[in-house]
């Protein structure tokens, strides 16, 4: 797919998530991965007002060279793609049912934010859903630990802040971040309910089949 067009396809599924309440007002960035660079969104931009040719550019060494200056979190990026060769886009939003899930308490730093309620939950999210310690949105002190936790998984929450979500297509992020944000609304319909949560056998098992 040509830059031209990965620029027209982030136009389109910025505002696709932006219409259907996935982002808010100027929150949420999203990034591609371009054989020369990187396409990211711009600082103080909405998901549902994005044009194609004001949309940032960065070199391959995260450099800014020609559209709008980019988003304050280009690091929160930048953790994602290098931690994950094989991604080819970020996306991050504060969708309402994943961020609640990222602002709840947790007895263990390492427990995962939700239990394993669905084979569509395995299949785009991953095995489990890390969740990063609370840092100022902008704060370049989260890099580490975002890179630290993306070395292992493709999904992860910002405590108190929301969800970032990479796959190997800007189309799949997307798709895996909505897949996201219902089983977030699943898990915090079921919270104090007995749940049949999927066992180790049937997670290995999704995963062999389906990568």
């Amino acid at each position: 797919m040509s830059e031209n067009e990965q620029r027209e396809m982030l136009v389109a599924l910025g505002k696709s998530l932006f219409d259907r309440g996935y982002s808010v007002g100027t929150a949420g960035n999203i990034s591609v991965r371009l054989e020369d660079g990187f396409l990211m969104t711009p600082t103080n931009s909405s998901l549902g007002r994005l044009k194609a040719d004001r949309i940032s550019k960065l070199d391959r060494n995260w450099q800014h060279i020609s559209g709008d200056k980019p988003t304050k979190e280009v690091f929160l990026h930048r953790a994602v793609l290098e931690a994950r060769p094989q991604e080819g886009a970020v996306v991050h939003l504060h969708s309402t049912y994943a961020t609640a899930l990222s602002c709840l308490a947790r007895s263990d730093e390492g427990q995962a934010a939700m239990p394993a309620l669905t084979p569509y939950f395995i299949m785009r999210v991953g095995r489990a859903l890390p969740v990063v310690p609370y840092f100022r949105p902008g704060d370049p002190a989260m890099e580490e630990s975002i890179r630290g936790a993306a070395k292992e998984h493709r999904a992860l929450l910002l405590a108190n802040h929301g969800p970032v979500i990479a796959s190997a297509t800007l189309e799949s992020a997307v798709n895996a971040a909505e897949e996201l944000e219902e089983s977030a609304k699943l898990a915090l319909l079921l919270k104090n309910l007995p749940v049949n949560e999927l066992s180790e056998h049937d997670i290995t098992d999704l995963l062999d089949t389906f990568g």
